[in-house]
């Protein structure tokens, strides 16, 4: 299952040198709960990316700085830089394209 990184500050959480991708939920959500579980079908096809989840309740300032609009949200970074944000997780199969755009890099 991916790390909670709720409490840490994620601009320090995301590598330098890899593929760090963050899923943002809030609780309560229904469909986010629904998308948490494919990230951890995903997250064990990607070992060398970095996952990791985020209450976005607790990252106010980061989610105005990147216009996270809504949950769930899905975020690719490469080498700190953001490649994509994915809101609708239509099925794994999906998620495991999206991720794998940026695998070859």
């Amino acid at each position: 299952m991916v790390s909670d990184w709720t409490q840490q500050p994620l601009h320090e959480q995301i590598s330098e040198t890899g593929k760090t991708v963050l899923y943002f939920y809030t609780p309560l959500c229904g469909t986010c709960a629904v998308a948490g579980k494919m990230v951890d079908v995903i997250e064990k096809l990607f070992p060398d990316c970095t996952f990791a989840k985020a209450d976005i309740n607790y990252h106010e300032d980061f989610a105005h700085q990147y216009e996270i609009e809504s949950v769930p949200c899905l975020m690719i970074f490469d080498k700190k830089e953001l490649k994509d944000k994915i809101y609708a997780f239509h099925s794994v199969p999906f998620l495991y394209e999206k991720l794998s755009q940026y695998q070859a890099g």
